[in-house]
């Protein structure tokens, strides 16, 4: 966001010392005034004697009242480009500092007449050097590209103008002390690119401009839009703690410490997005391990065997998926009667039609409707109907669904029994064809699918899903879903949608869900990718690609340098997003948190040889 820093002859711009209030007292000099106590009368102290300084004196650089030092510094130049919250340096000081700020609204036919005069000015002035073999001045092409762009806006309405003034009040109990910090506020101004001067001659002016009966004596302004003044609104967290939950990380903007309960928010649920390798999994592992401390259950579904370490060191169950593996999950498995009061056969349904368009592809609607037949008969093969009571029977498997379609004998049931063969018969049936025996009651439950083929994954993922939403409504508890490269389900509408609804509705049956993935255009292009980023209190961005950042940057309205921060960030740095409020966040570890939660194979290697030596 650019900071238009041309003139429009406004109220004394540039104006290195204020001559609105000049002193008559000569530098050497020093006013003293001496304030005696009201005699009353009555014997009676009024307000004014409690609250009135008994001595106040006025210097050149300083006010001095009682044994207080005070001095102010007004704001003549600022930086071309600026971030939201570019001031909290100012704000988180480590000082005691009053800072006032003064807006006036400027009216824009007045204003676009004189920015019509500064623009030519300026054009003649880069003109004239040019007819001269000069080079322009880098600062007036500047101002001028600054000034073209502000021109367009005003005169399309989406921009206002204003003057703008800044000033600073620095207490200390002594002079030198004052002078101390002086230098160590104007030199961090410096660093911002903001120049802050001593209002010398004019401190008692300067001093009542910083007292809070709003009135600026001094006018020392600046021109700005609306873009510009926004962003010098205090009004972005620069901390984002809580008196509870668990450590995210240090704040970058001033090393203090990001504490968050995300149970807290009006949702529980998470989106962390980032390019491969800057460190998703490794803050999300953190967060499981901080969570733990807190009786809070995790279940994940780890496509790349990334948390099996993490699962191991605290004694939770990890299920690996395979066709040769014992543990398997029966997506015709309805929640008993006594876990619900929802509509379980028409959820049943939805969730079986969807899995099937995953697995054998698209239908057409006749397809879809001898599909619903077929789903229908194979339950009523089984007595399980509507009626909740026959809910308690053993549930059907996928072979029941094959047979029941080749026993339709169409030409649209056999289509549909062909492309379902390999799932039931195939490489792959042993994967799909068995009934649940899984439990979910470790602290931790880790779901690998490693093991599996990439065109398998999205299909188990899904299933999954639907596991664990029939398990987490048998019983209330405090509990965490972490769905990594959620990339797989985001890739099919139907698998989108479910996950949509699992982050939708996770708040009423007191589960976080946290949504991981790299591959951000399949999250921005889709609807259902950005009503789970809608739903999601919390987000966490690391590193984007420079491919993906634009989107990014759209979508969660960020600045210019916080987009630059996203570009430029290490290995865990990136930006927490906490309800409205957002700060840029490092990751940190502990070295016993490190060691189960890195995925760096030569710390992974060495980690196998010191277990191994051991």
């Amino acid at each position: 966001m650019g900071l238009n820093l041309f003139s429009l002859g406004a109220k004394k711009t540039q104006t290195a010392q204020p001559s609105s209030a000049p002193q008559t007292t000569p530098p050497e000099e020093k006013s003293h005034t001496s304030i005696p106590p009201t005699k009353d009368t009555t014997n009676a102290t009024s307000v004014q004697d409690v609250i009135a300084p008994s001595s106040i004196e006025v210097d050149f650089s300083f006010v001095k009242i009682d044994d207080n030092y005070i001095r102010t510094l007004f704001v003549t130049g600022y930086p071309r480009y600026v971030t939201a919250n570019w001031l909290s340096p100012l704000i988180n000081f480590n000082h005691s500092l009053d800072i006032s700020m003064y807006i006036y609204p400027s009216d824009s036919k007045d204003t676009l007449d004189n920015l019509r005069h500064r623009l030519a000015e300026m054009e003649a002035e880069i003109n004239t050097d040019i007819e001269r073999g000069r080079i322009p001045q880098a600062a007036t092409e500047a101002a001028l590209e600054d000034a073209k762009a502000l021109q367009e806006q005003l005169v399309k309405g989406a921009e206002r103008f204003f003057q703008f003034s800044l000033y600073v009040s620095i207490s200390a109990d002594s002079e030198k002390e004052l002078n101390t910090v002086t230098s160590q506020v104007q030199s961090m101004l410096a660093s911002l690119l903001i120049i802050g001067k001593i209002a010398s001659l004019s401190m008692e002016d300067a001093f009542k401009t910083t007292l809070p009966y709003c009135k600026d004596k001094l006018l020392i302004t600046r021109n700005m839009d609306t873009t510009a003044l926004s962003t010098t609104f205090p009004f972005t967290s620069s901390e984002l703690s809580d008196n509870q939950g668990i450590l995210y990380g240090i704040n970058a903007h001033n090393d203090s410490l990001v504490i968050f309960d995300r149970y807290s928010l009006e949702n529980a649920n998470m989106l962390v997005l980032a390019t491969a390798g800057a460190g998703k999994s490794y803050a999300v592992k953190l967060e499981i391990l901080r969570s733990l401390m807190f009786d809070t259950q995790i279940i994940i579904l780890d496509p790349e065997n990334e948390y099996e370490m993490v699962t191991k060191a605290v004694g939770g169950n990890y299920i690996s998926f395979s066709a040769n593996s014992p543990h398997k999950i029966n997506p015709f498995q309805i929640a008993r009667p006594q876990e619900s009061t929802e509509d379980e056969m028409g959820y049943k349904y939805l969730f079986l039609m969807s899995l099937l368009k995953i697995m054998i592809g698209e239908m057409n609607p006749m397809e879809e409707a001898t599909m619903n037949r077929a789903l229908v008969l194979t339950y009523r093969q089984k007595n399980i109907t509507e009626d909740p009571a026959t809910h308690t029977q053993e549930p059907p498997r996928m072979e029941d669904l094959y047979r029941a379609i080749i026993g339709m004998e169409d030409v649209t049931a056999k289509t549909l029994a062909a492309r379902l063969e390999r799932f039931v018969m195939g490489s792959i049936k042993g994967t799909f064809d068995q009934q649940s025996n899984i439990n979910i009651d470790a602290p931790v439950t880790v779901f690998s699918m490693r093991d599996l083929a990439d065109e398998i994954r999205p299909i188990v993922m899904f299933m999954i899903l639907d596991f664990v939403w029939t398990e987490i409504r048998k019983n209330l508890r405090k509990r965490m879903l972490v769905v990594d490269e959620a990339w797989y389900l985001m890739r099919y509408e139907d698998s989108a949608k479910i996950l949509q609804g699992f982050v939708k509705r996770a708040r009423k049956y007191y589960l976080g869900v946290t949504v991981i993935s790299q591959n951000v255009d399949d999250f921005l292009a889709s609807p259902y990718g950005k009503a789970i980023i809608t739903n999601s209190a919390l987000k966490l961005l690391l590193k984007q690609s420079t491919a993906a950042v634009n989107q990014i940057v759209e979508v969660f309205f960020l600045s210019q340098g916080e987009k630059q921060l996203l570009l430029s960030a290490g290995i865990g740095e990136g930006i927490f997003f906490a309800g409205q409020n957002h700060v840029a966040i490092k990751i940190i570890s502990s070295p016993d948190e490190h060691a189960l939660a890195t995925t760096k194979p030569s710390e992974v290697l060495e980690a196998r040889k010191q277990t191994v030596i051991q």
